[in-house]
């Protein structure tokens, strides 16, 4: 009998009658002042006032009309670069110890401050998490199960007297000790630099565990279960775990995974999808009868948004200054905002560079729509990340094929502009390209007038490559980092899609030369 799986089941429930805001308003307000309180006296608090602006009469007014918006090289540029050579009392109180490190290629790494108050509100928003199942009507054995949290390694590197990784690694580091117990695969195995390696001994050990829960992004998660299976000659992952009921995903779409996930499986399993960024943990799914998520609207973060429209945004993504912001009472359901925060690692009106739609704004439900730099607007067609995700999964469907990546850019041809889209198939490549292109075409010009509208002046065609999905791996173990938090561009500029067109031709090339052989 689950005793202890029924008293954890039961505090859940608990939990989640008594912590759960239902006035994202009231608690965003008390989040921003407490922000403000709290770094007064930095030499940012200081610069901006931020102690008259707690005398205010609306603080967010207030906020808004004196702090600028900061995009990540704004604020390194003015304030974070003291912050990484170890200056305190900057843009927060006392002295960072941690810096999460992004996924770009090693002369654009970024480097986000992670205070001991930010891991204390990504711990914070794990329980939020773990209170949202509550709603999933998951059986109490499911809460004496082991939960396995695979993202990069726990192996910090010291850097000028700070650690530095990426914010997966930060937070699995950070595991307190009463999750000792639960937490898989253990802080060995997960303090392995190299990713092969780490999966290698991830798999040795897996029968050895009782796995519930896994958690992580979707792409390495889906590696990691392929390798675990071939390593014991299995059918499918339930053949090793046989309890696994609840997939944790996050940092990228689930949905083109998600045909993959079920051929991997004996048994259905519960997605319940998060928004954990280098910046701090955002949002949550919380309800099983949505895919949206709930924004953790009382915990360290305050959120601001921008309506996603071209006389809001300059030509790099960035939000134009003399913008004004939306508070989160004010916002439209269905409509898209560059997302801005403020948070407890000296984050201030930041440009995080996604855009979301709220779903429901009572809730504060959202979803990710895209990235401000991943939007195709060249020539007008004002086409998002979600709808170009929503066009390609009717294409899949219509033509009996799993399309696991995209990339597009739009190409300056001799008739004009084109848009030319690079679709990783899982599977067949042998199709054709100029049907695909053909019904892509067709299916954007249904579901957006803008496009519609460029279709038929400045964007002269449409051209699909249909290539293998390994290859948009290959490209990301080659030139970010394998097994990390990766987001592969969905929209590429010029010089990245000329790179990444060298590249596929490459490998191209090599794999026919490998068949001919």
């Amino acid at each position: 009998m689950p005793i202890i799986g029924k008293i954890i089941k039961s505090a859940v429930e608990v939990a989640d009658k008594i912590f759960t805001n239902n006035n994202p308003k009231e608690a965003q307000e008390a989040v921003l002042k407490d922000l403000l309180s709290k770094a007064k006296k930095t030499a940012f608090g200081k610069y901006y006032q931020f102690e008259q602006l707690l005398d205010s009469e609306d603080i967010r007014d207030a906020f808004a009309l004196e702090v600028p918006f900061f995009s990540y090289d704004q604020l390194l540029e003015e304030w974070w670069q003291k912050v990484i050579d170890g200056a305190e009392d900057i843009t927060w109180p006392g002295k960072v110890n941690y810096f999460a490190v992004s996924s770009g290629t090693t002369s654009n790494k970024k480097r986000i401050p992670v205070t001991d108050e930010m891991i204390v509100s990504i711990r914070k928003a794990g329980l939020q998490q773990i209170k949202g199942i509550a709603d999933f009507d998951l059986p109490s054995e499911f809460f004496e199960k082991e939960i396995l949290m695979f993202g990069s390694s726990t192996n910090l590197k010291e850097v000028n007297g700070h650690l530095e990784g990426e914010i997966s690694g930060i937070s699995a580091s950070q595991i307190p000790t009463w999750f000792d117990g639960f937490y898989r695969p253990g802080p060995e195995i997960s303090g392995i630099d190299d990713w092969d390696k780490r999966v290698e001994a991830l798999a040795k050990e897996a029968p050895n565990w009782d796995i519930g829960g896994i958690s992580g992004i979707p792409s390495w998660i889906e590696l990691m279960l392929k390798k675990v299976i071939a390593y014991h000659k299995v059918d499918n992952i339930h053949d090793i775990w046989p309890n696994f009921q609840v997939y944790t995903s996050g940092g990228v779409a689930f949905e083109p995974y998600r045909k993959s996930f079920e051929r991997l499986s004996g048994k259905p399993v519960t997605v319940i999808d998060t928004y954990l960024a280098s910046e701090g943990y955002l949002a949550t799914q919380l309800r099983k009868d949505t895919d949206s998520m709930a924004l953790i609207t009382d915990n360290g973060i305050y959120f601001e948004f921008v309506p996603f429209k071209p006389e809001n945004m300059n030509d790099d993504g960035t939000v134009k200054q003399d913008t004004k912001t939306v508070k989160i009472e004010e916002v439209e359901e269905g409509e898209d905002y560059v997302l801005i925060i403020s948070t407890v690692s000296g984050a201030w009106r930041y440009m995080i560079g996604d855009t979301v739609a709220f779903t429901d704004k009572e809730k504060a439900e959202i979803k990710i729509t895209g990235r401000t730099k991943h939007f195709l607007n060249v020539v007008g067609s004002q086409l998002s990340v979600i709808q170009m995700d929503n066009a390609l999964e009717q294409l899949g469907e219509e033509f009996n094929t799993e399309i696991k990546e995209f990339t597009v850019s739009a190409v300056l041809e001799n008739v004009g502009y084109i848009h030319r889209w690079y679709l990783g198939l899982e599977g067949e490549t042998e199709k054709d390209n100029k049907e695909f292109a053909k019904r892509l075409d067709e299916i954007l010009q249904e579901n957006n007038k803008n496009y519609k509208v460029a279709r038929n002046k400045a964007l002269k065609s449409v051209e699909t490559r249909l290539v293998p999905a390994k290859l948009f791996q290959k490209w990301t173990e080659e030139t970010k980092q394998k097994g990390g938090q990766v987001k592969i561009p969905r929209v590429m500029k010029e010089e990245e899609f000329k790179d990444w067109e060298k590249f596929v031709e490459g490998n191209i090339q090599e794999s026919i030369g490998v068949r001919n052989s």
